[in-house]
């Protein structure tokens, strides 16, 4: 299969507040212009209207043209005026609980042309439900599905927990520096081994474990290097993934061995004009062979073409100026353990260690003894990472880490990982067995399906947890951080609501926290299926700055 690379580039009374809203749902259509009408608002057919008007006209009454046209033009500015624009979609200020409910309600039916809604807002200080329209109904949640995923892995794991990429040796180690036996690579499902945490671009996580294996005293292994990811399941995409998805960034291939969330960098740089330019990949991986026809060509322009083939072959043609500098491409992994451990390999070839053996998949020796090992920034920073700018393959991996446990005795799967998200959604949250349906972590699949009334019980459970400081704080900010920088700023939401949001061609969702103005905490939860997502999402930032300047005695 052929994967092609893509290129690196607040309001008055509350009756008043309703009546506008309320106008707001009855916008009078275009008046239409009839057949054989003059429309002097299209200027092909004001150039045209004299020419008719003297045809009809007896020489006498030529005073009357200028009149019947002005008739004419008048009109069609009185159609221009009666075709009123239509105004942003505005927050309310509240008064009470029944005024918020019926000003949620207003705003929710007053865009959006199709598709169903499901909402509901609750006070986790009062514990009252305030607002709720299709709470009960199940819903493609996209990426609010990783509250979930950041809910269960702080449970299971807690915020403090970190995740441990391991080097292990199933053999003694000479005077000389060789270690008579196998090197063992153990992933750990650590999603931090990217330039995100570890400074130095994409081969920084794998030179520095390298550099701690050559500290270890080791300078040759006479044995194979074994890449072991069996703490995971070898699926590597879930279902419900759409093949469309395939080669996208955000759809990336997962393993228990990830490195750089599985991207590899392409790079060209020109030689000579008339001869061949060079290609590298960042990282450096023997996980990959690289066929390369670029020729180098006068000027400054560039035509290259980079796409793999099957898992472990990368084709590069095309030709680039000898002026051009180095070009860039990225493309997403198809085998993550081999190319992780071939970034490995190279690493440790470019610390003076070399590896006699091969690079071939496996599981760690029940006696092998740890050499190194590189630890992830804790578990709370991870989360944070995951839902403010909604990474996909950091939710699919700690999602099945949630499964295996602090006894990493389970296998990660999306099967293991579910069973243990209905434990503690039934259990622990109190949302009933059919609520959510999850077949993966991070929304992506089509066949996920969660309740908004399930969404605030989570969020509700969430506040009250040892561990709901982190989770609160993974949240982007209204008007302020990552995904809601530009929503609901000037408003009453800014700085102050927060929530995760979740977007796709035919899903718009925000489902979070914010402080109402009589400093109460409500958690809510909107979800929109359907086209008309554009004014789905003006509705949703019209509703939070609204519950926001919400107060009641």
């Amino acid at each position: 299969m052929i994967r092609r690379a893509r290129p690196l580039a607040r309001l008055s009374h509350r009756w008043s507040c309703r009546v506008a809203l309320a106008a707001l749902l009855f916008v009078p259509a275009p008046t239409p212009v009839s057949a054989g009408t003059v429309d002097l608002t299209r200027p092909e057919a004001a150039a045209s209207a004299p020419q008719q008007v003297r045809k009809r006209q007896p020489p006498r009454t030529t005073k009357k043209k200028p009149a019947t046209r002005s008739k004419r033009a008048t009109a069609s500015s009185t159609r221009r005026a009666r075709t009123p624009v239509v105004p942003v979609l505005r927050h309310t200020a509240p008064r009470g609980a029944e005024a918020l409910t019926a000003d949620l309600g207003t705003l929710l039916g007053s865009r959006t042309r199709n598709g169903e809604w499901g909402a509901m807002v609750v006070s986790v200080t009062r514990g009252d439900t305030l607002f709720a329209h299709g709470a009960g109904s199940k819903l493609v949640p996209a990426s609010t599905m990783k509250l979930f995923t950041a809910a269960l892995a702080l449970d299971k794991l807690g915020a403090e927990h970190t995740f441990s990429t391991d080097v292990l040796r199933d053999g003694a180690v000479g005077p000389d520096g060789t270690l008579k036996g196998n090197l063992v690579l153990r992933g750990d499902g650590d999603p931090s081994l990217s330039p995100r945490f570890v400074r130095g671009g994409p081969s920084a996580s794998m030179t520095l474990l390298a550099q701690l294996v050559a500290g270890a005293g080791i300078r040759r292994v006479s044995g194979d290097l074994i890449a072991d990811a069996s703490g995971f399941e070898s699926r590597r995409i879930p279902e419900g993934w759409l093949s469309r998805y395939a080669g996208a960034g955000y759809a990336a291939p997962f393993s228990a061995l990830t490195l750089n969330e599985n991207i590899v960098i392409v790079g060209v740089t020109p030689g000579a004009a008339g001869g061949a330019a060079s290609v590298f990949l960042e990282p450096a991986t023997h996980g990959f062979t690289v066929t390369n026809t670029v020729r180098t060509v006068a000027g400054g322009g560039t035509r290259i073409s980079a796409h793999r083939v099957g898992d472990d072959r990368v084709v590069v043609s095309g030709t680039i100026g000898a002026r051009a500098g180095s070009a860039r491409y990225q493309l997403v992994v198809g085998d993550p353990v081999t190319f992780t451990a071939g970034a490995f390999r190279a690493a440790l070839a470019a610390q003076g260690v070399t590896v006699d053996g091969d690079l071939r998949v496996g599981r760690t020796p029940d006696a092998a003894a740890i050499v190194t090992s590189l630890p992830s920034p804790p578990l709370a920073r991870l989360v944070s990472v995951m839902n403010r700018e909604s990474i996909n393959i950091f939710a699919e991996l700690l999602y099945r880490n949630a499964a295996r446990g602090l006894d990493r005795n389970v296998v990660g799967s999306a099967e293991t990982a579910g069973q243990t998200l209905r434990d503690f959604l039934t259990r622990q949250v109190g949302t009933t067995a059919d609520a959510v349906t999850a077949t993966d972590g991070s929304g992506l699949s089509v066949l996920d399906r969660v309740t908004p009334r399930a969404l605030v019980q989570l969020l509700d459970h969430a506040h009250r947890a040892p561990w709901g400081s982190a989770f609160h704080a993974s949240l982007p900010v209204a008007g302020e951080s990552e995904l809601l920088r530009n929503r609901m700023r000037a408003t009453p939401a800014q700085g102050n609501l927060h929530a995760k949001t979740g977007t796709t061609n035919d899903v718009i969702g925000l489902s979070g926290y914010v402080t109402a103005e009589n400093g109460e905490i409500l958690a809510f939860a909107f979800l929109y299926n359907g086209k008309d997502r554009w004014h789905a999402r003006e509705t949703i930032d019209a509703m939070g700055p609204t519950m926001a300047a919400f107060t009641r005695d």
